[in-house]
């Protein structure tokens, strides 16, 4: 539940300077109550899996993710679906090398674009990734199929050096900047709109610098 801020009015010595040293330190502690609610909103994804494999054989060399993700779509979201609106969802992925002596090296950066839109005339969903578009015939098959993302490609072979530490994380994301205007304004007002994940770690085993 979300405590708006409140003004409260004081008398106190000291002239307007002290009155307004003890309304703003009123305003502060309602935002203190305030902003772990808003913070908690927009936690709505979990990372339930992730994993990294190295690709040798039977296809493109390099290192391949496989991640689920577990999230539920709110209402406000779905009924814009079924208007005509379409869901951009972005999956993004950062590798970064560990270094004792200084701030961690950022090495990779990846993001995976899924769009999920509704046709009236077909009366089915797609969801594209890239290129490849894939038609459901239910909202529910269509989220089943974006909250896992399989063999996509995030590093060349090469990348990982055995004698090295690496960090990676994960997370996803509703990308609200490619809403209609009208909606943008409504993702910075109404929590519904609001959908992502924490970054989540992701295991980097020595195998993978093979």
């Amino acid at each position: 539940m979300l405590c708006a801020a409140r003004t409260i009015a004081i008398r106190a010595p000291g002239g307007p300077g002290r009155r307004g040293v003890l309304v703003a330190a009123a305003l502060l502690a309602g935002w203190l109550l305030w902003t772990p609610a808003f913070a908690q909103a927009s936690d709505r994804i979990a990372v339930t899996s992730a994993q990294l494999s190295l690709v040798v054989e039977g296809g493109e060399p390099g290192v391949n993710l496989d991640a689920d993700f577990d999230f539920e779509l709110p209402y406000v979201l779905e009924d814009a679906v079924n208007r005509g609106i379409a869901l951009y969802f972005v999956v993004d992925f950062e590798l970064y090398r560990e270094r004792w002596y200084w701030f961690d090296r950022q090495l990779a950066q990846r993001t995976l674009t899924y769009r999920l839109t509704y046709s009236a005339l077909t009366r089915q969903y797609r969801l594209a990734r890239g290129s490849l578009a894939l038609p459901f015939d239910s909202l529910a098959e269509a989220l089943a199929s974006l909250r896992r993302v399989r063999n996509w490609k995030v590093l060349e072979r090469g990348t990982l050096k055995p004698d090295e530490d690496y960090r990676a994380q994960l997370r996803m994301r509703l990308d609200t900047g490619q809403l209609p205007k009208p909606f943008q304004v409504n993702a910075l007002t109404n929590r519904d709109w609001t959908l992502a994940s924490d970054w989540r770690n992701v295991s980097v085993s020595a195998d993978l610098a093979r």
